[in-house]
């Protein structure tokens, strides 16, 4: 749950100027990337574990995010600040080399220890995105998630409050934002070069005029070998 009702701390434990002080907040554009949601739902819309091609380009995202920010020389030109929130398993692997490769693109990375599994980030999100609801003026907020467990009420309250809240993600996935009234989505596939080759995933919101056909996923002799096979089991 998204808390404005105290100006909670910043990371490094110091307390947020909240508005009220006597000092103007700065606009800010936010960006905040659920890394495990993420990574979940790609699996599920691919039907495979991703590779390095079907795996988002940071690089890119960080342009589009920048971009949409406008010119940085305009007048009340907002600050950018983008994050991703990972869960890290005690075998990190190749981890180390991906969060660097992620600081080097200018993004932050709020990284917790995944040691059982209900070890989660979500709080940690909405905590940061209250912390700079204090410290800035909250001019766009860009979700990179489709959990709307978590987010769809606290982000359709900060569009109430007068941010720009947008969700990406894959379409799939993500209802709470495509039947919302308040939030703007964009599926993740349509940010420019956000992957270097097109998903292999089925787009029901995105079909030719003429219609297409969707190839099965499996043999048909296979599946009905196996039903057969569970029947009479």
């Amino acid at each position: 749950m998204l808390d404005t009702t105290e100006p909670p701390a910043e990371p490094s434990g110091e307390p947020v100027r909240a508005a009220g002080d006597g000092r103007p907040r700065p606009p800010l554009d936010l960006l905040i990337w659920d890394a495990p949601n993420i990574d979940m739902t790609l699996s599920t819309v691919i039907g495979a574990r991703p590779t390095a091609a079907s795996r988002p380009r940071f690089d890119a995202i960080a342009a589009w995010f920048v971009e949409g920010a406008g010119d940085p020389g305009a007048p009340e030109a907002p600050e950018v600040e983008a994050c991703v929130f990972a869960n890290i398993p005690p075998q990190p692997g190749t981890l180390q080399r991906w969060v660097e490769a992620l600081r080097g693109f200018g993004y932050a990375v709020f990284a917790r220890p995944k040691s059982q599994p209900d070890d989660d980030i979500d709080q940690d999100m909405l905590d940061h995105i209250a912390v700079r609801q204090h410290s800035h003026r909250l001019r766009r907020l860009v979700v990179f998630s489709g959990d709307g467990r978590n987010f769809a009420e606290p982000l359709e309250d900060l569009v109430r409050g007068g941010t720009e809240v947008v969700v990406v993600a894959f379409s799939e996935v993500a209802g709470y934002a495509i039947g919302s009234d308040l939030l703007e989505f964009i599926d993740i596939e349509d940010v420019p070069g956000a992957f270097t080759e097109p998903l292999d995933r089925v787009r029901l919101d995105a079909l030719p005029p003429d219609g297409a056909w969707l190839r099965p996923t499996r043999s048909l002799r296979d599946f009905v070998a196996g039903f057969t096979a569970r029947r009479s089991g």
